[in-house]
């Protein structure tokens, strides 16, 4: 095989892993800001996820229903809508059940997977086991080959696109509005952001509302790689967990690089072994950088 074809081999198996890093990242991004600042362990993530890609599913049967030009711009507006679904949703379970739990983290473990399962349950019985794809708009579809050999998916660059656009909006939000200071406040030091007048309480619901939307705008990333069926959630969520420890709880910066370098470092690896080893090596790598820096690459210094 020549130099360049495997030069070509090397750079689509590298783009292929920054479709998974889209995924993982705004999956991680959503763990990172809840776990961040409530300590909550949401083993329902992934289930918000798949609200998220649900939704574009069914913009897409709708958009086909319509016909004439809805299938072609129903996208964008399924991705706002996907986000929207998992927003209040994650904001209805914040109210009925996250806020009894505070200062609780084995327990939010326990009823966050508890309705992991009811939710995946319900997604079987009113959409169906089987899995489902939505139809892409012809703007999606297709590939832009730079070089000889070399094609790059059309819908994968959409993906990192959508992802840059969704990352620095938390950002700005973090860092520039009234609410982004609310949170900083809160997770520097809980009792004094209460002395000093700040709702903690609503900080905290629509923190985990908005980490919650950023899962369904993931699941309307993911719907342009994958499938979605009622489990496909659950398959993201160890690796996203994966992604905030190794990062660094709370770490922003530590979530995008930690996502970027589980994602290479797993399809390239795929590329000369199989996918359950490649998996292996990637837990390995991590296992082994955690054992000399436990609090992950980038630790946040909070107050106590």
């Amino acid at each position: 095989m020549a130099f360049n074809e495997l030069l070509n081999i090397g750079l689509m198996q590298g783009f292929a892993g920054l479709s998974l890093f889209a995924v993982l990242l705004l999956m991680g991004l959503g763990l990172a800001i809840i776990f961040g600042q409530m300590g909550v362990i949401n083993m329902a993530h992934g289930e918000f996820m798949t609200i998220g890609a649900y939704t574009i599913f069914l913009g897409s049967t709708l958009a086909e229903a319509v016909g004439g030009t809805a299938t072609s711009w129903y996208f964008p507006l399924a991705i706002v809508a996907a986000f929207g679904f998992a927003f209040v949703a994650g904001w209805l379970l914040e109210w009925a059940l996250i806020r009894h739990l505070y200062q609780r983290p084995l327990d939010t473990l326990l009823a966050t997977w508890g309705v992991s399962l009811a939710l995946q349950q319900t997604f079987r019985t009113f959409i169906g086991p089987k899995e489902v794809s939505p139809t892409l708009p012809d703007w999606l579809m297709g590939s832009w080959a730079p070089a000889e050999g070399l094609d790059i998916p059309i819908n994968g660059m959409f993906v990192l696109v959508l992802t840059f656009v969704v990352t620095t909006g938390v950002l700005l939000a973090l860092y520039k509005s009234r609410w982004g200071l609310r949170v900083r406040a809160t997770v520097a030091n809980r009792g004094m952001a209460n002395a000093i007048g700040i709702n903690t309480q609503k900080t905290d619901r629509l923190t985990f509302a908005i980490g919650c939307g950023i899962a369904g705008a993931a699941g309307a990333a993911f719907t342009t790689i994958g499938s979605t069926g009622p489990t496909s959630g659950s398959l993201y969520i160890v690796d996203s967990f994966l992604v905030v420890t190794f990062g660094g709880a709370a770490s922003l910066l530590g979530t995008v690089i930690s996502a970027f370098g589980i994602a290479q470092t797993q399809s390239i690896s795929e590329f000369f072994m199989g996918g359950s080893m490649a998996k292996v090596l990637t837990l390995s790598i991590i296992v082994v950088i955690l054992m000399f820096r436990p609090q992950g690459l980038f630790a946040s210094k909070i107050r106590r």
